[in-house]
């Protein structure tokens, strides 16, 4: 159901131009972490400094991430989502060129957390906006939608990425990147209305601080916003290890592993939009969500065993691409489910999802960090704890019925 002025114009046609903008607003996060991921190895080499430091600009980048959508949600509940967002834009482009030209892994870190701040913006509002323009199964539908977008950038990222090292260095992936970020900038000013009237902002701290109490205390929305954070960990335990444990422990080439990751990006992509087919149709996003996240579990069970077991490369990359394919099903029902209950407060509770979604995902990668990348097994045991967390989430805890009648597809 469509529920705004500018909700209305979706009816003229501009639909996949807004699904456009706010996919690729949404992939800010897998596409400033994926494109560089196949160039991890060379660029400690290439700053004299060692992986665990090169990872670290991955882990900060996520913890920036979560930080810089606490500020940016709220904010634009006061002010309207396109200011915060033009000033998120310009923060990520100084920030990308930043790490372009940093001298060390020091000023790279650095320049990660600048890029990290803007790239905050993008994501939150981005769910935000969908809000306010949706609820019910047609934000559902709508944020599958934006999966056929944001899937794309796990698909093309590490591509472009591995491409680029054949003809240039790690620096040029941060350059393009920023290159990105200004086309996008131009894109929102022409293509992107103010998607909250002024009668509906907040006005001031207090409010703000009222609606993060609402979200801290409504178990409805905190288990759906936990059961997609702990799916994204376990997607997140393969991004930050699967560059080093497929190309130094299996011997992949950069430009293989970056096909190896599109073809999971790819999956992402198709059970985002086949979730788009049978919600509200075939299932309800309760059902798809429980169903998806059971997957995930035993995709993730197949990693651990065919590491520890060391069967051969294809029974290892199937089962990654078992869970990293879930991921579509997982985030757009859980993200709507979530969301519906919050059409007044959707910054703030876009911004606490995020928070969450990436401060659970920094922690398991620093986690299975610890392990090494001697082999699969560590990347393997995170996914497996981290998918099964996220089923247990929803299958331990009891949905109230208040919070079930909030969102209307939900049985």
């Amino acid at each position: 159901m469509l529920i705004t002025a500018a909700g209305e114009d979706l009816r003229r046609g501009r639909r996949a131009r807004l699904a456009v903008v706010l996919g690729s607003l949404a992939a800010f996060g897998p596409l400033t972490i994926d494109m560089y991921l196949p160039a991890m190895p060379g660029m400690a080499r290439d700053l004299h400094t060692s992986a665990p430091l090169v990872q670290l600009t991955l882990t900060v980048f996520v913890v920036g991430l979560a930080a810089g959508q606490v500020i940016a949600g709220p904010l634009s509940d006061a002010w309207g989502r396109r200011r915060p967002l033009l000033l998120g834009l310009a923060l990520y482009v100084a920030g990308s060129l930043w790490c372009a030209f940093a001298p060390d892994v020091g000023w790279l870190i650095a320049g990660r957390a600048v890029q990290s701040l803007g790239a905050a913006t993008g994501v939150v509002l981005s769910r935000a906006i969908v809000r306010d323009l949706f609820e019910g199964t047609a934000m559902t539908r709508f944020f599958s939608t934006l999966m056929l977008v944001n899937g794309a950038a796990p698909i093309l990222a590490p591509v472009v990425g591995g491409q680029l090292l054949t003809v240039a260095t790690w620096r040029a992936v941060f350059l393009v990147l920023a290159g990105f970020g200004t086309v996008l900038s131009v894109a929102v000013v022409l293509a992107l209305p103010e998607s909250l009237p002024t009668q509906r902002r907040r006005s001031g701290f207090r409010d703000t601080l009222r609606a993060f109490r609402t979200l801290g205390t409504d178990r409805h929305y905190l288990r759906h916003v936990l059961a997609a954070a702990l799916m994204f960990a376990a997607v997140f335990a393969y991004i930050s290890g699967s560059s080093f444990v497929l190309q130094e422990v299996y011997g992949l080439s950069a430009q293989q592993y970056s096909l190896v990751f599109g073809g999971n990006g790819l999956g992402i992509v198709l059970f985002g939009q086949l979730n788009g087919l049978l919600v509200g149709r075939v299932a309800h996003e309760r059902t798809l969500l429980r169903g998806a996240l059971a997957v995930a579990v035993a995709g993730a069970a197949g990693v651990v065993v065919a590491a520890t077991a060391r069967l051969p490369l294809p029974v290892l990359l199937a089962s990654l691409f078992v869970v990293v394919s879930m991921l579509g099903v997982v985030l757009a029902n859980a993200t709507s489910l979530a969301l519906a209950g919050h059409g007044t407060s959707a910054g703030a509770a876009s911004s606490l999802q995020g928070l969450l979604q990436f401060l659970v995902a920094g922690v398991a990668a620093s986690a299975m960090s610890l392990a090494g990348q001697a082999s699969a097994v560590p990347m393997g045991a995170t996914m497996l704890v981290c998918a099964t967390a996220a089923l247990g989430v929803l299958t331990l805890t009891r949905q109230p019925a208040s919070a079930r009648s909030a969102h209307p597809s939900s049985p």
